[in-house]
């Protein structure tokens, strides 16, 4: 594991998010680092240092002036001790001291003082994230090579206030120290990637639609499996419920046209990965109004034509990607269907999988596939779909090679 024996300084700077480092500390030390946290003086009217140090099963630092810690200056042994500083969650405030170099505080003079990377994860009201100085301070640090996760979009602790400032959920701010640690071989580093995800919705009217039940777990994985092994990553998705992943390029789309248009727009590419369930048909006319329900011995009837099949068209395209990978969804016949779909679409690989209702597939966190390619048939065990991701994302790592 990425951080397994790896020194985190956690930074906790005053904010409602602050309980959110709490289980922070416990997601990075079961992953195998140690952490050792600095609170700021605000932090502490939210969660207390004996809170914080059960958890870090450590000291927990808060005083640049303690005698006992600064001793031997113990702020800058902070700042250089460690692989990787996390600040969660970093206020507006602390963020203008890190921008413009101040350091008036343990925190901030610690953050003055390293040379060790350093990853953000904003909290603040929306308001102030949207804020010119808030702008020009994130531009300012990133230019400076700080790294950012977050903020997400939600609800906000003040009341009716909603909007992008909410801090990264812990796993997500996990998933980013990876990164930013992960000094692993980049395979696919200079390579473009182009994967779709999610259902299309293709309307009926303007209050119904036609679509697949698919959540986009399994594409945005591995649009970021992809993107971890150094591909430039668009990732091309339907209407979902989950998170844009933040190391790759997200593009939303609600029909199917959109999608194929989002597509060839983004050719020539090195690879394609098409995991989007998309609506094989729309309704040949399109109504502006709602469709008034009929009486009971009048049944509704829709005229339906077929969307453009987007795995063909890129299988047997002029800029056709040097690995083109499809899915095949399928409750019966896994295996024959999906060597069908692999001779007719023009992919080099199929990922055929189960989506019965028994085997939980969609919406669901798992995923059991057969990778169909010309050469044969691999079955893989049942697997969380972000082991299938970085499994996938290598196999195509070893194709391109």
């Amino acid at each position: 594991m990425v951080l397994s024996g790896k020194h985190i300084l956690l930074i906790i700077s005053g904010g409602i998010a602050a309980y959110k480092s709490l289980d922070l500390i416990r997601r990075l030390r079961e992953r195998g680092a140690k952490v050792t946290p600095v609170m700021t003086e605000s932090a502490k009217e939210f969660i207390t240092p004996l809170a914080v140090g059960a958890l870090s099963a450590t000291h927990v630092f808060t005083d640049l002036f303690s005698r006992q810690d600064e001793q031997d200056v113990g702020h800058i042994r902070l700042a250089r001790d460690c692989d990787l500083v996390i600040v969660a969650p970093a206020t507006a405030d602390l963020m203008a001291k890190m921008a413009n170099g101040l350091a008036n505080d343990l925190a901030s003079t610690v953050l003055l003082a390293t040379d060790r990377p350093v990853l953000v994860a904003p909290a603040m009201n929306p308001k102030m994230w949207a804020a010119k100085a808030t702008k020009r301070n994130t531009e300012t640090l990133k230019a400076d090579g700080v790294h950012f996760t977050g903020p997400m979009a939600g609800e906000m602790a003040e009341k009716g206030e909603a909007g992008l400032g909410r801090m990264g959920e812990p796993l997500q701010i996990v998933e980013a120290a990876e990164r930013v640690l992960d000094d692993r071989p980049k395979p696919l580093a200079g390579k473009k990637a182009i994967v779709t995800s999610g259902p299309t919705y293709e309307p009926i009217d303007p209050v119904r639609y036609i679509a697949n039940r698919s959540s986009g777990k399994q594409g945005h994985a591995i649009a970021v499996a992809l993107a971890e092994l150094g591909a430039n990553v668009t990732l091309i998705s339907g209407p979902v419920a989950i998170d844009d992943p933040q190391q790759v390029a997200t593009i939303h789309v609600e029909r199917a046209e959109e999608m194929l248009d989002a597509v060839l727009s983004h050719l020539p590419a090195d690879i394609a990965v098409m995991v989007a369930a998309v609506a094989d048909w729309r309704t040949t006319t399109s109504v502006d109004q709602k469709i008034k329900k009929q009486s009971m011995n009048q049944p509704m009837a829709l005229q339906l034509t077929e969307n453009p099949d987007i795995l063909k068209i890129v299988g047997h395209h002029a800029n056709r990607p040097n690995i083109v990978i499809g899915f095949a969804a399928e409750t019966q016949d896994i295996e024959k269907n999906g060597r069908l779909k692999l001779e007719r679409k023009g992919a080099d690989i199929i990922v055929a999988n189960d989506v019965s209702t028994a085997s939980g597939v969609m919406g669901g966190d798992r995923n059991r596939v057969k990778i169909i390619s010309r050469t044969g048939t691999d079955i893989w065990p049942d697997l969380d779909k972000h082991e299938v991701a970085r499994n996938l994302a290598a196999l195509i790592a070893e194709k391109i090679s």
